[in-house]
């Protein structure tokens, strides 16, 4: 599920409703982003963030869907708002849902990473000395870097692991 909007949103809500009545739910994991009010060494008194929902929307199904190719995921959830937001409030809401906590962790971090370099969203920093736009950050592309070769569908996370018999440390 995405959406793109003006309004606050309530995590725990959010997040009830991403798994609620589907018992093939293991674990969901989840990240939630606010406006800091510091920037490097400036002070910052409120972000606007800017969209063109065609372009938008669009980038961000394409975020979902491979991250739904990549896991096996039960739902995925992306909100991210736009307009005035100041220090303190929430900005995006990722969160994936899965089976098995590992596919929920990753394919979480997967998403967060992904949108921060693949989303089109434009933000301007108020600061006392006004208003600058802020350039994509290079630990972003860096961050994203490690999904272009990491491919988990090579993996079998979605079978759950033999755990050993008998007690920790007891000879076989």
């Amino acid at each position: 599920m995405i959406r793109v909007q003006a309004e606050d949103f309530d995590v725990g809500r959010e997040l009830e409703k991403l798994s609620d009545g589907n018992h093939g739910v293991g674990g969901v994991c989840s990240f939630v982003g606010l406006v800091r009010d510091i920037a490097g060494d400036k002070t910052i008194k409120a972000m606007t963030l800017e969209h063109y929902p065609e372009m938008t929307e669009p980038a961000l199904a394409k975020i979902e869907a491979e991250a739904h190719d990549r896991w096996p995921l039960e739902e995925t959830l992306i909100i991210h708002r736009y307009g005035r937001l100041e220090p303190g409030d929430r900005i995006v809401l990722v969160a994936a849902a899965s089976a098995h906590r590992e596919a929920a962790f990753e394919a979480c971090h997967f998403l967060i990473d992904w949108l921060k370099t693949q989303a089109p969203f434009w933000k301007l920093e108020e600061t006392p000395d006004g208003g600058q736009w802020v350039d994509a950050r290079s630990s972003d592309g860096r961050a994203a870097e490690r999904w272009l070769a990491d491919k988990p569908q090579d993996k079998p996370q979605d079978k759950p692991q033999d755990k050993p018999k008998g007690k920790p440390g007891a000879a076989e």
